[in-house]
Formats: C-alpha cells, structure tokens, sequence
C-alpha cells in the first residue's frame, strides 16, 4: 500500500542547506490507521507531503497504492491527489462560498464529474458522518468538528484506499479533536482504508495501531499500540509518551 525507499529531501534557507528528510524507509502493507509522530521540525509533515505527492523527494522511492509518487509529472500528481487518494489538512480548507455539500463535491467540480453517482455519494458521506441536516450550511455556520468532518467527507468522495491527515485536530478543542480521531479509526476499520496520521500528540496516536516515530529527518523506531490493553487505540497516551521519549533518548 505505502512504500518508502530511502527518501531524501533538502531545502536551501538563506545559505544554508536543511535535511528534511535523511534515508526514509517506510513498508505500510494493510489497511489501518497509522501515525508519524515527532517534535516540531522532525520531518513527518515533510514525509507527508511526499507521500500525497504535495512535494517531491531529491532521490528515493515513494510508492502509494501501486503508484510511483516520486517519478509523477505536476498533472500527473493533481489528479491522483484528486481520485487516487484523500488528504485532509488541519486547516480543514474549505470554500467558504460554498455549502457543506458543494465542498465535498468539490473533487468532482474540479475533475469536470457531477453526475448523479457522485452527488449520491457526497449526500451519503454526509448522513454517515452525522451532517445529513448541514449540508445546505456553508463553514462559517458550522462548528470547528463539524468542518473538519466536512473535509475528512470530502476526502472520502472517490472511495480512495489511502488517506491521509496531516494534523488534522490541531485546530479543534478536546472534544472534537476525540471525536475526529474515532472517526479516523472507523473509517479505518470499517471502510478497508489505509490512514496516515501525522501528528505530535500521544493521545491522537492512542487511536492509531502502529507509531512510527520520527527525529532529525529518520524514522526512530515504531511502537505498535495493541501490545497492551489500555485506553482507545490498545495503549494510553501516556505509556505513548514514554515509549517515543525512550526512542528520541536512544537516538541523542
């Protein structure tokens, strides 16, 4: 489903040259829900970017659902960004001239497709997702939660079997934060998607089954959440916590 073979990236600030991303190796084979979690600066965001061929690598392999990422033209990564995969941002990048539904329909407007299989489709992730009775509202009239899940449909239009999520929460309070990684989880589960979660904190990564742990541009280690009963994913936060802190001490 995911493959990353030593994946490189750099980027010039002023004179100086940055190392984003240093020998990336990355097998992600079933579906599920993953995180990539690290400090500020770590490189996930990075490594994310790659993977929704949002950025390119300086050398490396980059495969996502049987598709070479890294060789992909600019048209080449539109449209599989558009049909091929969701991403979902933590800014939740909405029009905000358009109703609930349009943004979900969104994909579909920009690939010349609005036929009836599409609208349907729109109308049912929005019943699923609990926002059957908001789809004439525009963002500026729904909750943080409720935009976030409009754009976690959006996502979902074309049925993609990789997605990913690049802080999705940051934005959101407790309880709509909790609530979108559940559904993250589901969606997971229910639906035989593989999603991507970059995130920082060790409560969205409780949710997820497998961490992979980054510093300085290299994937640490990983912990795999199901190794304890604990809270929502197999494993607290906190016993999270202290699993990534032994990581990143290991690598100092």
């Amino acid at each position: 489903m995911i493959k990353c073979h030593d994946v490189n990236k750099s980027f010039k600030v002023g004179d100086r040259s940055v190392h984003a991303l240093r020998g990336i190796d990355l097998s992600i084979v079933d579906p599920g829900f993953y995180a990539i979690m690290g400090r500020s600066g770590s490189g996930k965001s990075t490594l994310l970017h790659m993977l929704s061929a949002m950025d390119r690598p300086d050398s490396g392999v980059v495969e996502v659902s049987g598709h070479s990422v890294h060789s992909m033209s600019e048209s080449e990564a539109t449209m599989f960004r558009r049909k091929e995969i969701g991403v979902i941002f933590q800014a939740f990048n909405l029009i905000p001239t358009m109703t609930a539904a349009e943004n979900v329909q969104l994909p579909g407007l920009l690939s010349g497709d609005l036929s009836k299989k599409t609208l349907d489709r729109s109308n049912e992730l929005l019943e699923m997702l609990g926002l059957g009775d908001r789809s004439t509202h525009r963002p500026e009239a729904l909750s943080g939660g409720e935009q976030q899940r409009v754009a976690i449909a959006r996502a979902l239009l074309y049925k993609p079997r990789v997605v990913f999520a690049d802080e999705p929460t940051g934005n959101l309070d407790t309880s709509a934060s909790k609530m979108v990684w559940s559904l993250l989880k589901e969606v997971a589960a229910e639906q035989s998607v593989t999603v991507v979660m970059v995130t920082h904190e060790p409560e969205a990564a409780s949710y997820c089954e497998q961490i992979y742990v980054m510093a300085d541009g290299k994937i640490v280690g990983n912990i795999d959440t199901n190794e304890n009963e604990g809270a929502e994913g197999g494993m607290d936060a906190g016993t999270i916590a202290t699993r990534t802190q032994h990581l990143l001490g290991a690598t100092q």
